[in-house]
Parts: C-alpha cells; sequence; structure tokens
C-alpha cells in the first residue's frame, strides 16, 4: 500500500467528503479515513433522521388545519411507519451507497481510526487492531465533528442518559422521557417524542432557544405547553438516579420529575480527546482555532473543519467551510493565490455575520443574522419591523388557523437588512432570500423591485418594505 497521499482528510462526515472532493477534482490525491460510517452524524444520527421522524408529525398537523383535508384525516400517526420511514432515509445504518459515491470521486477511502502521529502524520487503527503510517505531502484534514455532552451531574451517567443518537434511532418510544437542555436538539426531540406519544419533561437551566428572538421562543413554548409537555424553565439539574425502570431527575429546587428515560441535549463537545492532537502541540478536548482559511493557527499544513472549529457548527455552514478549506489546500500546493474570488480559492467569512439556521419545531423558526438584542449590542441604528403573517393573503389559503410573525432587523445608516426571523409553519423556506439579502447587503430601495408573487407567504417582504417606508415619511 502506497502511504503518501497529497492530503488526508480524518473524518467522512459531510465536511470531510467535501474537503476531499474539492482536493481530489484539484488535483490532489486524496485519503479519506473513517472509523465509523462515511456520512457521519448528520446522514445517521443527527439532521436526517430527526427531520424524517419530525416530518410526519408536521405533515399530519397541517392537514388538519385545512378544511376538507380536515375530514379526511381519522387517525393518529402510526409509529411504526413513522420509524420505518426515518430507517429509509437513513438507509439502515447501511453506508455502502456513500462508500460508492467516495469510490466513484476518485477519494481513496480508508476505514479505520485516523489519528495525528506528527507533523502530516496520521496513524490509521483498524477495528482488528492492524495499523497503517499515512503521510501527506502538503496538508491534513481534520473534520471529526461533535459529540453529545453528558453534564457532570452526580448520578447522570451511571442512570444511563441518551444521547441525540439514541433519540433519533429510536425503536422502542418510551411512554414518558425527561429531556435536559432547552435548545434546538431539545426543542427539536420534545416535538419528535410528544408526536410519538411520550409524555414529555423539559428541564431548562436558562431559557427555551435562549439564542433565537424571545418571540420564536414564545411561540415554540406555547405549543409544546398546548401539546402536554411539561417545561421547566430556569433551574439546574442537582442529580439523577435509574430506580427500576424509571429515571429520577432531582431538581435544585427540591422537586423531582421521572421518566422512563433522559436525553441529554445540554451542549457538544469536540471530538479531539483521541484524536492525538497533542502530537502536533495542541490540548486533546479542546476545540481547534482556525483561521478564515480554516488552517489551525500556527500551522502551515493542519486544518480543522466544521464543528470542531467551533464556529458554526451547523451542517451546512461546516459543508460551505469544506468547501473553502478544499479549494485552499489546492491553491497552496499549487502556489495559486488565496482571495475573496467567489469561483477560485477563497475564504470562509459567512459566519462573521449570516448564518442562516432552520429549527423544525412546531411551529418552525427560521433566522439569519442578527437579533434585535444583538444588533443593538453591536452599537448599530437599528429599525425593526414586525409583521403578523397571519394577516397576509397566502397565508389565509396554506391554512384556516395560521399563526406566525416574522421580524426583520434594518440598519437604518446604511439601509440593509442585518437580521430576519420567521416563526410560523414552513418558514424555512422563507429564510434564504433573507439570507441573500443579508449577506448581499442589499439597499432596501432595490428590495421594492424584487416583487413577491401573490398568494404566497412571501409578499410579507413587501409589507416589511411598506412598514418601513411609512415610518422613513413620518421621519421627514
Amino acid at each position: 500500500m502506497d502511504t503518501m497521499y497529497d492530503v488526508i482528510v480524518v473524518g467522512a462526515g459531510p465536511v470531510g467528503e467535501n474537503v476531499a472532493d474539492r482536493t481530489t477534482r484539484g488535483g490532489l490525491r486524496t485519503a479519506l479515513v473513517e472509523g465509523e460510517r462515511v456520512g457521519g452524524e448528520c446522514s445517521y444520527w443527527a439532521c436526517m433522521p430527526s427531520k424524517a421522524l419530525l416530518r410526519s408529525g408536521a405533515a399530519l398537523r397541517a392537514a388538519r388545519a385545512v378544511g376538507g383535508a380536515a375530514q379526511a384525516v381519522t387517525g393518529d400517526l402510526d409509529v411504526g411507519a413513522v420509524l420505518a420511514r426515518r430507517d429509509r432515509l437513513t438507509h439502515g445504518g447501511d453506508d455502502t451507497s456513500q462508500v460508492e459515491w467516495v469510490a466513484s470521486a476518485g477519494i481513496e477511502l480508508i476505514r479505520g481510526h485516523g489519528r495525528l502521529a506528527g507533523e502530516r502524520i496520521v496513524q490509521v487503527t483498524a477495528g482488528d487492531g492492524r495499523a497503517v503510517t499515512l503521510t501527506a505531502r502538503h496538508a491534513v484534514a481534520v473534520c471529526p465533528g461533535s459529540a453529545a455532552l453528558i453534564p457532570d451531574i452526580p448520578g447522570l451517567s451511571e442512570a444511563g442518559p441518551w444521547t441525540n443518537r439514541d433519540a433519533t434511532g429510536v425503536q422502542d418510544i418510551p411512554a414518558s422521557l425527561v429531556i435536559l437542555g432547552g435548545g434546538v436538539v431539545a426543542a427539536e426531540m420534545a416535538t419528535v417524542f410528544t408526536d410519538l406519544g411520550s409524555a414529555v419533561t423539559m428541564v431548562v437551566r436558562s431559557r427555551l432557544l435562549r439564542g433565537v428572538e424571545p418571540f420564536a421562543a414564545d411561540a415554540v413554548r406555547a405549543s409544546l405547553t398546548h401539546r402536554g409537555v411539561d417545561i421547566r424553565e430556569g433551574i439546574a439539574v442537582a442529580a439523577a438516579r435509574r430506580i427500576g425502570g424509571s429515571v429520577h431527575v432531582m431538581l435544585a429546587d427540591g422537586r423531582t420529575v421521572t421518566g422512563d428515560e433522559v436525553l441529554c441535549a445540554t451542549g457538544r463537545l469536540p471530538r479531539t480527546t483521541d484524536l492525538g492532537v497533542d502530537a502536533v502541540g495542541l490540548v486533546p478536548g479542546a476545540w481547534l482555532d482556525v483561521d478564515d482559511t480554516q488552517r489551525v493557527r500556527g500551522s502551515d499544513w493542519l486544518y480543522a473543519v466544521g464543528d470542531v472549529n467551533h464556529r458554526a457548527a451547523l451542517t451546512h455552514q461546516g459543508k460551505y467551510q469544506a468547501r473553502a478549506a478544499g479549494d485552499v489546500i489546492v491553491a497552496r500546493a499549487f502556489g495559486r493565490p488565496v482571495d475573496d474570488r467567489p469561483w477560485g480559492a477563497h475564504v470562509a467569512t459567512a459566519d462573521h455575520a449570516a448564518v442562516p439556521q432552520a429549527i423544525f419545531t412546531d411551529p418552525e423558526i427560521a433566522a439569519v443574522g442578527l437579533t434585535e438584542a444583538q444588533a443593538r449590542e453591536k452599537g448599530l441604528p437599528v429599525r425593526v419591523l414586525d409583521h403578523d403573517l397571519s394577516w397576509i393573503a397566502g397565508a389565509a389559503t396554506w391554512s384556516d388557523d395560521y399563526r406566525g410573525r416574522a421580524r426583520a432587523v434594518v440598519d437604518t445608516d446604511r439601509e440593509v437588512l442585518v437580521g430576519a426571523t420567521f416563526v410560523g409553519p414552513e418558514v424555512a423556506e422563507l429564510v434564504h432570500a433573507a439570507t441573500i439579502a443579508v449577506v448581499a447587503e442589499v439597499p432596501l430601495e432595490r428590495l421594492w423591485h424584487a416583487v413577491p408573487p401573490y398568494p404566497t407567504v412571501s409578499e410579507v417582504w413587501l409589507r416589511w418594505l411598506e412598514e418601513y417606508g411609512r415610518s422613513a415619511d413620518r421621519s421627514r
């Protein structure tokens, strides 16, 4: 086996696959190292299975919200069919199709756990214990992703807590579930397990979905509460014990909540503990600090891409970083310039100001850029435009009881959008237009000429502009 490569990529999730694809397309011989499944967390334990589980309940609610369709709905979710659909979308955990794609792309896949063993050196240990040492001429890109954090709470680890992998891979639905955490994973899984028939209790140390506009979090809180979720906010967990078939979670206020299972959705940790980073002077278990080319600061050969660099832990952002990093590695290997040209080797700067996110709760939340509070903290002159989506004609055709809201945050000095948040049914499909407006800094006067089709919920753009125009008229 020839163990010398131009580039070695450790981690074959969506991020590692994209780095390897770009370097291979650029003419560099690339090895892709993976110790689990090709396709990574997103394909088998996160994005795809979670959205598959969420979609069935969302579709049922959408049908029940429309007269004519509502009368045709005569039952609840078929839980077995929901899980079977999830399994089809994740190929039952079989990564054969992903492996075939890697081969078709001309990338060399090496199975085993990869660890840095020195400058440009990666040692790969296979499942049977055999090891091979690989050397990179130009670069090593580590893309190991992140893992669920189990909080250091007395008795919790011994109670057998679930992580996101257990939740999205569930086969037997628990009658009751305690969820620790109030972020995206916690809120989405509360939605899933309520849909599937579990009694859900959420224990949230601060507040539910604290990173989004408060009005959007409020809408999700109200929906979950209406559906029977017991949400305990602003309280810490003191201890946990498994007694028989139940987990007892003791709260700091002396009360106890109980469930058949407990899910930890309290954050993520970088998968650098067993990555060999100490061999190159870095700290195991720490996030890796990178520049905008995704190169680890202080190194001229090591790149850290995706969750592990802690810049924007979202699959779409990781893939964006990966494309940029792959092109940069190729450019540097052949002595070409690295700059901001969109079609050449360029730096990854999207996470500086405009990271789009969709949260597939009921109702959905979609957002990009700054919240009102963030914009004011930055000292920007801010005008906030709020609109009730139910007032738009397209919402009336979508359902008989459409509820939603949209907020635009405008920098009034430059008269450009710096943030937008939507909450309501299927609003994830609205956020890309806002992303383009924020990233491109499209002047509001130009947006008047981007006419939304009637009747669609996208007419909110027209309502925002009308409101901004009225406020401008009043100020003159």
